[in-house]
């Protein structure tokens, strides 16, 4: 796709790319009710807000690996967590390797989760020892302010928040009695505490983002920066995180032009992957996206209010998560098609929500038997609870909707392994995570990867040539 000007030459823009933990759309300028995030709505109504972006996976790795590469997990190698075992296969090439290789300067502050080896990520500077919002906003601050490169920048910031847990010493929470309980949660009293929660790490979070973005607007970059706010998947509470319902792959994704692009701020309600987050950037830039990406731009359409959209479905997939848990989806605007491959309670549960309040609140149904094929009408079940794939009414749909899922796993080699090999997959990697957690650094909170600790060993900024 050519670049949204008549110039095949890159220009020299940067990118502010932030992005944050399990946040799902749970934002007041996604319809949240009760939800102080004023930075972002004000960026959501400066720039472009994205109403029907989903990630490529319901969990971390997965998740940021299809972003930051621009492939779907079974084809990146990140089909798992990194902190088990999981990595990037060799030939993958990732935004910041990309954008480096082509002239522009690359620093990450904070949170990543896609290596055990945070040179792998092709940053020319990183430092992931805190991945909390203040230190990373206060790095990112003094990082701009320093620089007397002339390079254009990609500029990566990662926010621990608003991962569980969601210590009330950190983020006062809201009033339980004064929140909204979503429609695909039980109103129960532990859930409110744990959605005040949640929200009380949102808004310490968003006011960190706010402070980032004036540094931006004090240093004179708007005209020149492209700013991109995404969460990695949805919330972690039951049927969201760690699902392939929209709670669980359903994301927020603002996207501000630079000012001297005069673009209108609109929102964009084509459907979008976490896989066409790389491309998009790489062509917004006027850079060559490499025919190894299995994301598609929306660069000219995100310009442009009258192009026709870039997708007409999109695949999400999960493979192992604290178990092996084979499922692929594709949706569309109309209709959830899901198909499982193994027999697993309705809800598998991954630890941090299993030992969540909300857990707590669930009625018995999420150890029901799982279907092993998902049909929801999103119009008439937005939260998609009532099941049709068995319905002689939707026999045809159910048809289209399986062979479009069967053609893409076949085009993007997807195999998955047998049952007993996932399983013994699984228990190992959970065995050696437990083992890590109980060695003298994972209590002291010495690891890089930091799951649910946000400290790591690595204080100082690391740079690294690209040469070596």
């Amino acid at each position: 796709m050519t670049p949204p000007e008549d110039t095949q030459s890159p220009r020299r823009e940067n990118v502010v790319f932030i992005h944050w933990h399990d946040l799902g759309r749970h934002l007041a300028c996604y319809g949240a009710q009760g939800v102080a995030s004023p930075h972002l709505d004000a960026l959501a109504a400066g720039g472009i807000r994205l109403t029907d972006a989903h990630a490529a996976a319901p969990l971390c790795s997965p998740a940021r690996g299809a972003l930051f590469s621009g492939r779907y997990p079974h084809s990146n190698g990140l089909v798992g967590l990194a902190h088990h075992g999981f990595e990037y296969h060799d030939d993958v090439r990732t935004l910041p390797q990309l954008l480096t290789e082509s002239g522009w300067q690359s620093a990450l502050f904070g949170m990543q989760h896609e290596s055990s080896d945070p040179y792998r990520l092709g940053f020319e500077e990183f430092d992931v020892s805190d991945s909390l919002c203040d230190y990373v906003v206060e790095q990112s601050q003094r990082w701009l302010r320093d620089r007397t490169d002339s390079r254009p920048f990609l500029l990566t910031a990662g926010f621990f928040e608003t991962h569980r847990p969601y210590p009330a010493s950190d983020y006062p929470p809201d009033d339980p009695e004064s929140v909204t309980v979503p429609g695909f949660l039980p109103d129960a009293w532990p859930v409110r505490e744990d959605i005040a929660g949640l929200q009380g790490s949102i808004t310490k979070a968003d006011a960190a983002v706010g402070r980032l973005l004036a540094t931006v607007n004090e240093l004179g970059l708007d005209d020149s920066t492209w700013i991109v706010f995404i969460t990695d998947h949805g919330v972690a509470f039951p049927r969201a995180k760690s699902t392939l319902y929209q709670e669980g792959t359903g994301v927020a994704c603002i996207i501000r032009p630079p000012a001297g692009r005069g673009v209108t701020p609109r929102e964009y309600d084509d459907l979008f992957s976490g896989v066409d987050v790389t491309p998009t950037i790489l062509d917004l830039l006027g850079l060559d996206v490499p025919e190894s990406m299995e994301g598609f731009s929306h660069a000219d359409e995100l310009i442009a209010t009258d192009a026709a959209p870039v997708r007409a479905e999109l695949f999400t997939e999960k493979t192992y998560h604290d178990s092996f848990d084979p499922i692929r989806a594709v949706r569309t605007t109309r209709y959830s098609y899901i198909e499982n491959y193994a027999r697993r309670p309705a809800l598998s549960l991954p630890l941090d929500i299993l030992d969540s309040p909300s857990a707590r609140a669930l009625d018995g149904s999420q150890d029901f038997p799982r279907a092993e094929r998902e049909l929801y009408d999103l119009d008439t079940d937005p939260y998609e609870r009532t099941n049709l794939a068995d319905d002689a009414a939707y026999a045809d749909i159910v048809s289209d909707l399986a062979d479009r899922l069967h053609r893409w796993r076949t085009d993007t080699g997807d195999e998955l392994p047998a049952e007993e090999v996932g399983n013994r997959i699984a228990h190992e990697f959970m065995a050696r995570h437990h083992q890590q957690l109980r060695t003298e650094a994972a209590r002291q909170d010495q690891r890089s990867l930091p799951s649910r600790r946000p400290r790591g060993e690595q204080r100082e900024l690391r740079e690294h040539s690209t040469d070596s």
